[in-house]
């Protein structure tokens, strides 16, 4: 039987997966994902800890298919929803529906403490991200797929073809 139940205190947090690239500055994150230790299959669960000075774990970013759900576990500071920015402190939740560049939110540590946050999120695949501050957009599947690039450096349809 797989185990479905775990305590905070037993999930490991470490530092980002190197697929994602290097690490700009002010994205110092450790990670925990605890979906894959329960065995979930349609909700991911990780908990994310960024330490203090204005530290980020993911850039501004919306989904156009999975929902997300965040719960300040400890710590405060602020987080960016569309264009607007509001204080967050321990015990609050964060909703963050799929939608449009208004629905973009990040998670940032304003404060001079860790802050560290539980992550919820649907696994719906193939999920299309947009990254309005870069202007990128990312298709991501669960089998490894990841292609990101710019809406204007899409090739035509029959590009290529015979």
């Amino acid at each position: 039987m797989e185990k479905r139940i775990i305590n905070i205190s037993e999930v490991e947090l470490s530092p980002r997966p190197a697929a994602m690239g290097e690490t700009p500055p002010n994205y110092d994150a450790a990670l925990g994902f605890i979906g894959p230790l329960l065995g979930a299959k349609k909700l991911g669960y990780s908990i994310v800890k960024l330490l203090p000075g204005g530290n980020r774990a993911f850039p501004l970013h919306n989904h156009r298919v999975n929902e997300e759900l965040f719960i300040v576990w400890e710590g405060e500071g602020e987080v960016r929803i569309g264009e607007t920015r509001q204080p967050i402190k321990k015990g609050d939740f964060i909703a963050c529906p799929s939608g449009d560049a208004s629905t973009a939110h990040q998670i940032v540590n304003t404060s001079d403490a860790d802050l560290t946050y539980i992550g919820i999120s649907t696994k719906l695949s193939p999920e299309i991200c947009d990254y309005p501050d870069s202007g990128k957009f990312g298709v991501l599947s669960e089998d490894g797929f990841r292609f990101i690039g710019r809406a204007g450096e899409s090739l035509g349809y029959f590009e290529g073809e015979a």
